[in-house]
């Protein structure tokens, strides 16, 4: 166990920011799996520009690797265009 306050107060600042981006990235998983589920155009139109900006600004604070991010919003978008 860490001896020194300022450890201390990190370990807590580190802890908390852990749960925050753990419910950003769940959260944004999550909508990810809804838009994968959406049958019609209309719908994945309007849901794209959302989840488009949930995974940027993931990748923005290092909690997506930008590569990873970029290879989503290209997923998503190959998924619109299959659609009728």
């Amino acid at each position: 166990m860490a001896n020194h306050k300022s450890t201390l107060k990190s370990i807590r600042k580190s802890a908390s920011r852990r749960e925050r981006n753990r419910y950003y990235g769940k959260t944004t998983r999550n909508a990810i799996r809804d838009f994968n589920a959406l049958e019609s155009k209309e719908a994945a139109l309007e849901q794209l520009p959302v989840i488009t900006s949930m995974v940027d600004k993931l990748a923005k604070k290092n909690i997506l690797h930008k590569n990873k991010a970029g290879r989503i919003k290209s997923q998503l978008q190959k998924k619109i265009s299959t659609l009728a």
